[in-house]
């Protein structure tokens, strides 16, 4: 066992404690409303969504519902909140602040057989509620642990739009609106911060009868039928003393065991000391020896009997087949790397945070789009190695492949997703911006970043490539390709495979996933086992005398992306209950484009710490 003073596990254990850190965030800058008694404070409806359909609906625009009122506003979204099916706008529901509200009627509403069909569906599927109280989504409130005298207050975000009960699909329609506040302090006395916005549903066929009473009603049932539906709301304001605003947030997130990431975390790690105990082994015995031997002149008549690394110097770095693919290949995957990286470290300061709806995908956007500059100089650095003859057309190529591949999917999707009347479907505006942002921003940043990579001067590679190709032996079975890519994106996904439940969890389920600190650690521990698979990998082929490293060395750690997505196929029919087409197509295509972006984060990260190292031990040897 690794031991370590007693001052580098304090100063471990710190870092961990404050990267596992579970409390909110808010955006800098961002200050709270304050209220006072008398202000009206708006209710925004958003939307329905369940866990057994990725596909969300504008509440909105539901034709079983008080329509919105007519001087209705939409609110102003961010690029990833219409990604994923956000439609806020204003209601008819009054709030205002210190008036307690009994039963007010809303509308009785006139539902025709199709649209009461249509709600029994939504019923049927489970589907939730989301309204906004001051940036807060509504919440259903339940207990957390098995002793009900202890049990701790935990919201789960949105409100049943109905429920199953006694052989019918009952719609909710009153809901009893509880409002949390803290007052200001004594600067502002009757100024009160919303802490908490919590939502009773209830069915009642009954119009006179007010469910806060606590007398016995009757459930409003749907079926295929006509049927006048009278929706009715109460509002409630409470002072807690015990959520304060800058911790409003934490009984959203704090709803699964922080013991389980920690289990993640030491999984991950044992795997890579195992994989760094391998790659110190062959620095610094195994590949020591070898240049030692290489470079005493008394054994150049033995070194055929030595291990085979050294001969084949004169083709290790031969330029490989369709090397403009890889280097387009290579680019985008730099620009995964940088908008990853970056995108993670703002989650981890605090910046992306579930108070910022939309925030972590819009920022991961906007980073892909600006780090096309990146692509395009690593690409053109790459294609200059590789003799390519036009810089130009490797830079577009750079920055067309794989946003091209991505955004024909996407497309596609939007046409059936369109059918189904969604919100998650891609107004023509937003597509046409997605459309501006790669080909007005990405593309002629890549054509920039290409053309300081052109200019850079070439990489130095130890040695000359011979002008006839050395003659690859047959190799050992379990160094063929077949084997050793697949055995190159085991071990990583072994690294991730128990955060990768959360992850999906939050994606598929609608939950916030706020263990950003656990996600970066996982992140670097993932990034220096695919390193180190990837170099022990090349480093035995090599050895076999098989120079054919390069797309090697980028498909062994991409590999894992296959893994997820089996994974993704299992995590389908085990924690999902979707059973539509067109939901189903949508959880696959997305889960491809994940797997996709996965495996040129990956790959590329392990192609450029292959290529490093080759250039490091084929420099460390005397060659003719």
């Amino acid at each position: 066992m690794v031991s370590f003073p007693d001052r580098s596990k304090v100063a471990i254990l710190a870092l961990l404690g404050l990267l596992s850190t579970t409390s909110a965030f808010y955006i800098p800058g961002l200050s709270p409303n304050v209220f006072h008694d008398g202000d009206r404070v708006p209710l925004y409806v958003n939307k329905i969504f369940s866990e057994k359909s990725p596909l969300p609906f504008a509440y909105a625009d539901l034709p079983f519902v008080c329509p919105p009122p007519e001087n209705a506003k939409k609110a102003w979204l961010n690029l990833g909140e219409v990604l994923r099916g956000d439609r806020i706008s204003t209601s008819n529901y009054e709030l205002i602040v210190g008036k307690d509200v009994k039963c007010q009627t809303l509308c009785t509403k006139q539902v025709v057989a199709e649209d009461a069909a249509l709600a029994k569906d939504f019923i049927e599927n489970e589907y939730f509620v989301e309204w906004i109280v001051d940036n807060m989504p509504g919440a259903t409130r339940y207990g957390l642990g098995e002793d009900s005298t202890k049990r701790q207050r935990r919201y789960q975000a949105g409100f049943p739009l109905g429920k199953f009960k006694f052989g019918k699909h009952n719609i909710n329609n009153h809901v009893t609106l509880r409002i949390l506040y803290q007052r200001q302090g004594s600067e502002i006395p009757d100024g009160k911060l919303i802490v908490g916005f919590e939502v009773y549903p209830y069915s009642k066929r009954q119009a006179d009868v007010c469910p806060d009473d606590g007398k016995s009603m009757d459930f409003q049932p749907v079926t295929a039928k006509d049927v006048d539906i009278t929706y009715t709301y109460s509002v409630q304001w409470i002072e807690d003393k015990e959520i304060t605003w800058s911790n409003r947030w934490n009984l959203y997130l704090v709803n699964t065991d922080v013991k389980i990431h920690w289990y993640s975390i030491i999984n991950s790690t044992v795997i890579m000391l195992f994989l760094t105990g391998m790659v110190a082994l062959i620095m610094m015995r195994t590949l020591k020896k070898d240049i030692a031997l290489y470079n005493e002149e008394e054994m150049k008549d033995d070194q055929d009997d030595t291990t085979g690394w050294k001969l084949v110097h004169g083709d290790v770095f031969r330029t490989p087949k369709h090397s403009s693919l890889l280097c387009s290949i290579l680019g985008s995957g730099v620009q995964v790397l940088a908008m990853t990286l970056t995108t993670v470290l703002f989650a981890l300061i605090g910046v992306l945070n579930p108070s910022y709806r939309g925030g972590f995908v819009s920022f991961g956007l906007f980073l892909f789009v600006f780090a096309g500059a990146f692509a395009g100089y690593y690409s053109a650095r790459l294609y200059k190695v590789f003799k390519g003859t036009s810089w130009t057309k490797n830079a577009i190529l750079t920055a067309t492949l794989v946003p091209g591949f991505l955004m024909s999917i996407v497309f596609l999707l939007n046409l059936f997703v369109w059918s189904q009347n969604s919100s998650n479907a891609i107004p023509f505006g937003t597509f046409f911006a997605l459309v501006v942002m790669w080909f007005g921003i990405s593309l002629p940043l890549n054509i920039v970043g290409a053309y300081f990579g052109q200019k850079k001067a070439m990489m130095e590679h130890p040695g000359r490539t011979n002008q006839i190709p050395r003659q690859i032996p047959e190799p050992v079975w379990y160094l063929q390709p077949r084997f050793t890519i697949p055995a190159g994106g085991l071990l990583p996904f072994a690294v991730i495979f128990m955060e990768l439940f959360f992850i999906l969890k939050s994606i598929w389920e609608d939950q916030y996933y706020y263990m950003f600190g656990f996600l970066s650690l996982v992140l670097i521990i993932l990034l220096v086992t695919c390193i180190e698979m990837t170099i022990v990998i090349v480093y035995f082929q090599l050895c076999d005398e098989d120079y054919n490293w390069w797309w090697r060395s980028f498909f062994a750690p991409a590999s894992s992306a296959v893994y997820i997505f089996v994974y993704s196929m299992v995590y389908f029919s085990r924690q999902l209950s979707i059973d539509h087409f067109v939901p189903g197509l949508l959880y696959f295509a997305n889960s491809l484009m994940i797997c996709v972006v996965y495996a040129l984060l990956t790959g590329t990260t392990g192609f450029i710490s292959t290529y490093w190292f080759i250039r490091k031990i084929y420099s460390a040897v005397k060659i003719d």
